[in-house]
């Protein structure tokens, strides 16, 4: 008698589990049981429906060679039984039994398993807010819920929208919104940067710059108190503790929460996280019952401790582990670092591994580096600033993360991707300052700027470069009188010439191949901030005032181009 494979969920884990069972054991049946009408589509892609870069949303739901993936294709083409618009309501587990309900006729069955699959996912997290069930807010956790959105929108209703939560959802949804549709968007964040959590606060200044520049309306460390509607049940304003917005549409994207409530109730354990927790084999305390995806907690493989991370290249990944071992394998899968990115207009940012934040959080003494340089060969045309940022422990020098911001979003993703492959064998500063990198003007420099943030950071470390950080560029900027700091740009002179006109004394000029001839123009008494434009030539400044006894200096982090982009630019501040 075939062994019967049971699934729970049919997005994006569950659909992976159920063909590579099949395929590893042609003999099992497999039945993917799922509440909604939509399976196995790309969740990720809806923000791209909605803002017209994927122009059917058929597109989210079907193979490279355009077969819709409904319950005829599962059953024709991948010999798997499925059952949409059908709900789990409770697992038997004694008699290894899954209750189901047809929500369509409201009939009610058992259905036996051999192995179960818990692929519930998460579930949008949706604030406690008085009128949130008024028409026109939503959250976007599903294909028919985008397709409304989309309905709305070119259909001429919205005029203004407001996105709750300026996490990566919010932030492409605040895009999708205001430029192919040109509605008025507010982007509201209870935390005081977009991305709390996810990006260091100064790249995320970075992009935060970039919805101004794109007249989305930005309201950091503002919450949304009360939603109204008018006499229709029709949302018209969100009331927040500092002001009132206009409203046609109210996007929910305060972050999803792990689906864990069938667990629960059938008694599997719940880690520390809130998520299922499961062992390297992706078994949950039951090891009948496997669960993947974004209802399970993972080890992470830099602090060791279990983490909660939604990411459908991991519910892909995972889906093919569960999937051979309930066909009697034995994978496992070993853990996360936390890799991300996300675009937004034209800039693009990402993460793999900790942020110096959390890596401190984590009990490492966390050291940064960030450097700003040209993404392929500086003579190539094309090229574009790519600003990155690498972590790493002071005592051990062991790599712990990388993040970034770039405008040629393939390159920083190559970034990204060399290291998110590294982090598992713990690199070090000075394997990343040797790693080798394919060198071809269209693509890289000599010196790959991977390459130079390692011995940027290494550079740090030895107390040779003493860097400032750019979120601490704006409060010293404004206390250098009373605080006796004198910004020293070494630039060429037509450089620096706008800031020594609006800002001289404090400000001066003192071109880095004549320095040693200046030196007499620095005074004793106060600090050096050095300037250039990347913060290559204040380093090599900061070396020659070190041999020559000046050691007061503090070296702009990635110099004028990080204050620019991170909008901290002094010239347009005071106009």
């Amino acid at each position: 008698m075939s062994r019967k494979i049971v699934i729970i969920g049919a997005v994006a884990l569950g659909p992976k589990v159920a063909c590579r069972a099949y395929r590893a054991d042609p003999t099992v049946q497999v039945t993917l049981i799922d509440q909604n009408r939509d399976i196995s589509y790309g969740g990720c892609g809806i923000p791209f429906f909605v803002s017209g870069d994927i122009s059917d949303i058929k597109a989210l739901m079907s193979t490279s060679f355009h077969l819709v993936r409904d319950e005829s294709f599962f059953k024709e083409a991948k010999g798997v039984l499925v059952h949409s618009q059908t709900r789990a309501t409770a697992i038997n587990r004694r008699d290894r039994k899954v209750r189901l309900q047809d929500l369509l006729t409201g009939r009610e069955e058992d259905c036996p398993y051999d192995t179960l699959v818990l692929a519930t996912g998460a579930v949008p997290v949706k604030p406690n807010i008085p009128g949130i069930a008024l028409e026109g807010v939503t959250t976007l956790s599903n294909p028919a819920e985008a397709q409304l959105i989309k309905n709305a929108l070119s259909q001429g209703q919205v005029t203004h929208c407001v996105i709750i939560g300026a996490g990566p959802i919010g932030l492409e949804m605040a895009q999708a919104v205001s430029e192919l549709w040109g509605v008025e968007t507010t982007l509201l964040e209870i935390q005081d940067q977009i991305l709390p959590g996810i990006l260091d606060p100064d790249l995320a200044r970075m992009l935060s710059t970039e919805l101004k520049r794109h007249e989305v309306n930005l309201l950091l460390e503002e919450r949304a108190v009360r939603i109204l509607g008018d006499d229709q049940g029709k949302v018209i304003k969100v009331i927040t503790d500092q002001r009132e917005i206009p409203a046609d549409l109210v996007i929910l994207a305060a972050g999803v929460r792990p689906n864990t409530s069938l667990a629960e109730e059938a008694g599997l354990t719940i880690g520390s996280t809130g998520a299922i927790s499961v062992n390297e084999f992706l078994q949950t305390s039951d090891p009948d019952i496997y669960a993947g995806g974004d209802c399970i907690e993972l080890p992470h493989l830099i602090t060791r401790q279990p983490v909660w991370y939604p990411s459908g290249s991991l519910a892909n990944r995972q889906g093919r582990v569960i999937g051979t071992n309930a066909a009697g394998g034995r994978e496992t899968f070993p853990g996360v670092t936390g890799s991300f990115a996300v675009k937004l207009f034209d800039l693009s940012a990402g993460r793999s591994g900790l942020t110096q934040a959390a890596a401190l959080q984590a009990g490492f003494d966390a050291q940064e580096a960030l450097v700003i340089q040209a993404d392929r060969a500086h003579f190539y045309p094309g090229q574009e600033l790519i600003a990155l940022k690498l972590v790493a422990d002071r005592k051990t020098r062991r790599v712990l993360g990388l993040s970034g911001v770039a405008k040629n979003g393939d390159a920083l993703l190559a970034r990204l991707n060399a290291i998110a492959g590294a982090l598992p064998y713990q690199p070090t500063i000075e394997d990343v300052a040797n790693l080798e990198i394919p060198y071809s003007p269209p693509f890289s420099g000599a010196m790959d700027i991977l390459n130079a943030v390692a011995n940027t950071l290494k550079n740090t470390l030895e107390g040779k470069n003493r860097p400032l950080a750019v979120d601490q560029f704006r409060e010293l900027f404004e206390g250098r009188k009373e605080n006796e700091i004198l910004f020293v740009d070494v630039r060429g002179p037509r450089n620096a010439l706008p800031y020594v006109q609006r800002f001289s004394p404090d400000w001066i000029n003192i071109p880095g191949e004549t320095l040693t001839q200046g030196l007499g123009d620095l005074p004793k008494n106060k600090r050096l901030v050095l300037v250039c434009n990347s913060g290559v030539r204040s380093y090599e400044a900061q070396i020659v005032l070190d041999q020559e006894g000046i050691t007061n200096t503090l070296n702009l982090a990635g110099g004028i181009a990080a204050v620019k982009w991170a909008g901290l630019n002094p010239l347009e501040e005071e106009d």
